[in-house]
């Protein structure tokens, strides 16, 4: 595990003083800087003040809770992780965050060495950008994450594979299904035996039978030649059914055959071929639901969806895009041969904040065209913006923008002032009434600010 800054600071906040107490004592007695908020509003005013390695929040406050002060965090500090505390009532709250972002959770009560497990775990993700472990298996060293969800998956990929049981992938475009196959196939005793993949969707409808099961000569126009077809091409390993929502209802009939009988009869042939292969499918369709509407056979759907994993969207995932940005600056610079050593943070937050409605492979194309276009070493905010290109509904409503800047103009203030509000009042040209009154509707507390700028 890569050594933790020394010593690292963290943030905890909770209205519950005993327990804040016992985890600032906890924490100092690890060698780490604790500072302490007793609820939202606080911990947002000490973040206007200090940059803590790691933010540790009950889930249940009064105000701001713990979830509105993760979206804040998100929001402002996209790369900040952030650890919940829930009560065993809450848990499923918690889970949902963990899904939308959240680094991890801790149900309350909690022992000691958990919570310093939990702490390390994210500190040294933050101070290596989470970068997967050397030791890690080589069937999962292209599946950049630190993502739960995905660890989840990953854990149930290595016990899948070790069966020849169907395997059916969805998700959205882009979020890597083909990839994830291939990490099956590698963890697979048939990794050392051929791994193909075919898009169901892009053969036309006239050829995909031959395609996939091969024809003999003289079966129609055209064919002068046997052709063994892709799943003999397969055989000892695994082929992968890509879009196979979009497969023809004549041609699935003769698919279930296929998985059936482990068998297949080439087009034109008189006679079937064993055929040795594990199929794995994949989609962005709901097949249980083109099942329901007659548009996929459910009979076909039960033999694919034996184990079924559901890659998550790239924005459910949101702790993996640094990542993966990083991960692909170093391949396309070095594909293009340019000198791009580093993304800027600001614009690495605004990839983190992002919407990314085309996933992975969106991010690969907008790291992709940064390079392309980079004329330094570092990837401009400018140019990420630029290669994102986000609609109209991603960017912020006037009036959240209009209250961003009004606290963050009185953040400077009460820094170049040391919190002294008749002269932050004074350089704002307010009267003091009007300015106390600013800096309560933006929770802002001068008395973070004594002593100087942080």
């Amino acid at each position: 595990m890569p050594d933790v800054p020394d010593p690292a600071t963290i943030l905890i906040v909770d209205d519950d003083p005993a327990l804040r107490r016992t985890l600032e004592l906890r924490l100092r007695e690890e060698g780490f800087r604790v500072l302490a908020a007793a609820n939202g509003e606080d911990a947002l005013a000490t973040l206007a003040v200090a940059r803590p390695a790691l933010v540790i929040t009950d889930l249940r406050m009064p105000g701001i809770d713990g979830l509105a002060l993760f979206a804040a965090i998100r929001r402002d500090f996209a790369l900040l992780p952030v650890i919940i505390l829930t009560a065993h009532g809450t848990i499923p709250d918690a889970v949902a965050a963990v899904r939308s972002g959240v680094f991890g959770y801790l149900p309350k009560p909690f022992e000691a060495q958990a919570l310093l497990a939990e702490v390390r775990r994210a500190l040294a993700h933050a101070g290596d950008g989470g970068a997967q472990r050397e030791d890690a298996a080589p069937w999962r060293a292209q599946i950049i994450t630190r993502s739960r969800a995905m660890q989840a998956i990953l854990d149930e990929v290595e016990v899948t594979a070790a069966t020849d049981a169907s395997v059916l992938v969805t998700g959205d475009t882009g979020t890597g299904k083909e990839l994830l196959a291939q990490a099956i196939h590698d963890a697979s005793a048939r990794r050392d035996g051929p791994f193909v993949a075919v898009n169901c969707g892009a053969i036309p409808e006239q050829l995909l039978e031959s395609e996939l099961f091969g024809h003999v000569k003289g079966a129609f126009t055209g064919a002068v030649r046997d052709h063994e077809g892709l799943f003999r091409a397969a055989a000892g390993g695994t082929i992968l059914l890509d879009e196979i929502g979009d497969m023809p209802q004549l041609l699935q009939v003769k698919l279930l055959r296929v998985l059936q009988e482990r068998e297949v009869r080439p087009v034109g042939a008189s006679r079937s071929v064993q055929v040795d292969v594990r199929v794995i499918s994949a989609t962005h369709r709901d097949l249980a639901a083109e099942a329901r509407a007659g548009r996929f056979r459910d009979d076909l759907y039960y033999r694919l969806d034996v184990v079924h994993f559901r890659l998550p969207a790239l924005a459910e995932r949101r702790e993996d895009i640094p990542l993966l940005a990083g991960h692909f600056l170093g391949a396309v610079a070095a594909k293009y041969r340019k000198p791009v050593t580093a993304i800027a943070p600001e614009a690495l937050a605004l990839m983190a904040r992002a919407s990314w409605p085309g996933n992975v492979r969106q991010l690969f194309n907008v790291v992709e065209k940064c390079v392309a276009l980079a004329t330094t070493p570092v990837v401009p905010l400018a140019l990420v913006e630029r290669a994102i290109n986000r609609p109209a509904e991603d960017l912020e409503s006037f009036d959240a923008a209009r209250r961003r800047f009004e606290r963050d103009y009185l953040v400077q203030l009460l820094k170049l002032t040391g919190g002294n509000v008749t002269q932050a009042a004074r350089l704002a040209k307010r009267n003091r009434s009007d300015f106390y009154s600013l800096l309560s509707r933006n929770q802002v507390d001068p008395a973070l600010f004594k002593g100087g700028s942080a």
